[in-house]
């Protein structure tokens, strides 16, 4: 089961958003699996993809859309990725977009196509098709918790989480949900985000707020090390709140900044908690690096350790492998005299060697927690990061390899 996570009771309705979800058929198990967000005319659209190369059809039909038009529609299938298609999958991705335009009366440009699934095989057109059909007259403002079960794949929960600010005198809302399970490493993996506000937000400040949110959440988080072909994260405003427009120069800008990070955080931390097969949920702290990539790199090295991942699942404080991790992690020039590391509050390395008051109970007592803090203090600099990540358990083999049966 996830650790610490149940699945959100309520996610606030956002003016000017109309969602809905249903079963097409392209889940073998029957379950909801096409959704579709529609937006009011003027709404403002920022976002996000994959940096694997080979990105799915929708995710590169929907970069080139995104920069044609103002979306008033994101379509999103699950179970099926549409990634490793070639021309046929872009084509069927485009047919799709269609298909909804025809439906929502807008321009196909005007349609965001979003994927996640097994790759290579290509998308059950039909199914496309008649649950666009079946979609549309579904729209409505209040299916945000429909949404999020239907853009599932191994999740076995529903993420989501609103936020309420206030801007220049007006309330505004932000809610969003999210998918994702395993192959979940940053560049935006396997994992896909909706977020909306309705918020009036200037196009260029909503991207900066997105782009810098996702860097502290969805680009901080890692199950398995692997960056998915069909990531996205999407930020749209629809300006229904009627407050003044928000720019970076706004006396409002960190506070709504702020708000859409802290909801990110939320959502991608979620995903984490509902890893494939995840027993623990690992806060990994790097401190006193020289630099900002400095303390990510060493820290993804120690998240994405299968030794150090291992010993988690077993509840076992064998600080040596976490130890070992920092050695290897390419610092140059690296003073392991300076080095401390610590499991939660429990200090078990001072000065490059194990702590005097070190006692393996101490250590013990933090392992068998279901949330965990490992913390290594460099003693090169100022810099520091903080990412998330799990253990790595015989649930997460099982699950991976029975995938497509």
């Amino acid at each position: 089961m996830p650790v610490g996570l149940s699945e959100p009771s309520s996610i606030a309705p956002v003016a000017g958003v109309r969602l809905a979800s249903v079963a097409a058929g392209i889940k073998k198990n029957g379950q909801d699996d096409l959704v579709v967000f529609a937006f009011d005319e003027g709404a403002c659209v920022a976002a996000t993809f994959t940096q694997n190369a080979f990105c799915a059809a929708p995710v590169t039909l929907a970069k080139n859309h995104l920069s044609q038009s103002s979306p008033r529609a994101l379509l999103i299938n699950s179970g099926n990725a549409n990634a490793g298609t070639g021309d046929a999958g872009m084509k069927n991705a485009e047919q799709t977009c269609q298909w909804l335009a025809e439906a929502l009366g807008c321009d196909d440009s005007q349609v965001l196509p979003f994927s996640t699934g097994v790759i290579g095989e290509q998308l059950p057109m039909d199914a496309m098709y008649s649950g666009i059909e079946k979609i549309v007259p579904q729209l409505a403002q209040d299916n945000w918790l429909a949404a999020a079960q239907g853009i599932k794949t191994t999740d076995i929960v529903a993420k989501g989480a609103s936020r309420s600010i206030m801007l220049d005198g007006t309330e505004v809302t932000i809610s969003g949900i999210s998918k994702g399970s395993g192959m979940i490493r940053p560049d935006m993996a396997t994992m896909l985000a909706f977020i909306a506000t309705d918020a009036r937000v200037e196009q260029s400040f909503l991207q900066q707020c997105l782009s810098e949110a996702v860097t502290q959440s969805f680009n901080a988080i890692t199950v398995d090390g692997d960056t998915s072909t069909n990531d996205a994260c999407v930020l749209a405003a629809t300006g229904a709140a009627g407050n003044p427009e928000l720019n970076a120069a706004s006396a409002e800008a960190s506070a709504f900044a702020d708000a859409v990070a802290s909801l990110c955080r939320q959502l991608a931390q979620a995903i984490v908690r509902d890893g494939e097969g995840a027993t623990k949920f690992v806060t990994v702290d790097i401190e006193q690096a020289a630099s900002l990539d400095e303390a990510r790199q060493v820290a993804y090295t120690i998240a994405h350790s299968p030794l150090v991942k291992t010993a988690l699942f077993a509840s076992d404080p064998n600080w040596g492998r976490i130890l070992a991790a920092v050695g290897r992690a390419g610092v140059e020039n690296l003073d392991i005299s300076r080095v401390n590391l610590y499991l939660g509050d429990v200090c078990i390395v001072r000065g490059g060697g194990v702590a005097e008051d070190y006692r393996e109970e101490k250590g013990q007592a933090v392992m068998d927690r279901e949330e965990i803090l490992i913390r290594v203090e460099l003693g090169r600099g100022d810099s520091s990061a903080q990412i998330w990540t799990t253990d790595l358990s015989h649930e997460y083999v099982r699950i991976n390899a029975e995938y497509r049966t």
